[in-house]
């Protein structure tokens, strides 16, 4: 992707997401995710639990893809958590020194912790048999500002493929575009198995398209999708992921006293997916199984906030047990279906 093309989204991203004033009945915390019905949704669902059963409510904002979680994170009121791809933060780490739009926008984010892997699913029919294969071809990729529409960038750029068009609408739109002959292929990301890839309408004469450019290596995980994992998919698929990872703000400093409310939620929260990880890897999303702490992507840190809620002698004062929360329960849902 060009400088000035993220220049652009950038600039549009802070000027949609620019904060307003708090008001009373504004929800103190808040994490936006792609799709409601992901498997980032469901991961930050899974996460508002714990805080509903501590008595710490929190709200998940759907959003647009990583580009929106992350401006989300860097300027909405109460929004402290974001799920993000790591692929946008490398390529914000390294255009940060000779852009001063990138460096500001970076300014003060954090990773809070790394999660999941995001395979890259591309399906096209026969005589599609790599991204090669694709040049001057048509690529759905999803909604503007989506994961696919962003990584099919960074992705295309770093294997310098030129596409003839890069479609964008829902994954039904894709899919009806991909059997009528519109698009050549659909790209889509996100942790396996997607449950919109898994549609009638794809049938036998569809395949999953393998990744294996040793390019992308530097950049990409290279993961295999086991075979049966969809119905067109008999045997296993080597593509790439992308980290997928929780990102928050510096909210350390004691600036003010939304800094100071805002820094104990992130402390609070980084304690409770600590505590409740092996619970969250047993009955939560499947992808919190491949959940590995340690990858932190190379040039960001790991916030102040989050340190301290890993401090051994932090203790998160839950105000009511998992039994007691059924009317906080109530006012979470309430919340949600009203932003709806």
């Amino acid at each position: 992707m060009k400088v000035a093309a993220l220049h652009v989204l950038a600039l549009t991203s802070l000027c949609a997401l620019a904060p307003g004033l708090a008001s009373g009945q504004e929800p103190e915390r808040q994490i936006m995710a792609a799709g409601i019905g992901s498997t980032q949704g469901l991961i930050a669902h899974d996460i508002a639990k714990l805080g509903d059963a501590c008595g710490m409510p929190m709200t998940v904002v759907e959003s647009k893809g990583a580009l929106e979680s992350f401006f989300g994170v860097r300027n909405r009121h109460n929004t402290q958590f974001g799920v993000v791809d790591a692929d946008l933060l490398n390529y914000l780490n390294s255009y940060k020194g000779e852009n001063s739009d990138v460096r500001d926008s970076v300014q003060g984010m954090r990773v809070m912790l790394p999660l999941y892997d995001a395979e890259v699913h591309v399906i096209a029919r026969a005589g599609i048999n790599s991204l090669q294969d694709l040049r001057g071809k048509r690529l759905g990729v999803g909604e503007k500002d989506s994961t696919a529409y962003l990584t099919s960038q960074l992705m295309f750029d770093i294997l310098r493929i030129p596409v003839a068009e890069r479609l964008t609408g829902s994954t039904d739109r894709m899919i009806e575009a991909l059997r009528s002959g519109e698009i050549d292929a659909i790209m889509r990301i996100a942790g396996a198995p997607i449950a919109a890839l898994n549609d009638r309408r794809l049938d036998n004469s569809f395949h999953l398209v393998p990744i294996t450019d040793e390019l992308l290596k530097a950049s990409y995980k290279s993961v295999t999708i086991p075979g049966g994992m969809y119905p067109y998919q008999k045997t296993d698929v080597q593509t790439v992921a992308v980290k997928t990872l929780l990102m928050t703000y510096e909210y350390g400093t004691a600036k003010n006293a939304y800094y100071n409310t805002s820094c104990k939620a992130v402390s609070d929260f980084t304690s409770l997916i600590i505590d409740h990880i092996d619970e969250l890897r047993q009955s939560g999303h499947p992808k919190w199984k491949d959940v590995d702490l340690t990858e932190i992507p190379k040039g960001w840190e790991i916030g102040m906030c989050v340190r301290k809620g890993l401090d051994p002698n932090y203790k998160v004062s839950c105000t009511q047990s998992a039994n007691g929360s059924d009317n906080q329960q109530y006012l979470h849902l309430l919340r949600e279906r009203l932003q709806r």
